[in-house]
């Protein structure tokens, strides 16, 4: 099967089985400003001016308008960019399994864990990682199994 078949049903099914997030995702995609930065295997890619990863269904969005000056300013590596995009393939594979259930068994609680200031202070005063709760180990190690490349770690 090409790539383009692929891509095409991988955004079928998604469509399909996950409605809500593939429309949340292409509206994002349409709206939010950014650099569109091609497919990453069966994703499409933007790059944006927030500090953290997002997938919904087929679309990922990255940190990293500015590329080389944006990682300079968060002090990270260019390796961390293949990382987190295979971070977050594993979010858009969540997506693909549980279809209407990836928003409240994943979506939901990522985005809690990510941005509530408790669970951050949580996390820095007993040195818990962000990618030990459960949504992100488990895309970290999609992503892996998907991919066959590495995903983020602690």
């Amino acid at each position: 099967m090409s790539s383009v078949a692929k891509t095409v049903a991988f955004f079928i099914v998604q469509l399909a089985w996950g409605l809500p997030q593939t429309l949340a995702g292409a509206l994002m995609y349409a709206l939010v400003p950014g650099e569109k930065d091609g497919r990453f295997r069966c994703a499409f890619v933007k790059r944006w001016r927030n500090r953290r990863g997002l997938s919904l269904g087929p679309f990922i969005f990255v940190p990293g308008v500015t590329g080389k000056a944006m990682r300079a300013r968060r002090r990270l590596p260019a390796a961390h960019d293949g990382k987190l995009l295979v971070h977050e393939y594993g979010h858009c594979i969540q997506s693909l399994i549980f279809g209407p259930l990836y928003l409240p068994l994943f979506a939901i609680p990522s985005m809690i864990w990510a941005g509530t200031p408790a669970f951050e202070r949580l996390r820095t005063a007993h040195a818990h990682s962000y990618y030990r709760f459960y949504t992100e180990r488990f895309a970290n190690w999609l992503g892996e199994r998907v991919t066959g490349a590495p995903s983020l770690r602690a």
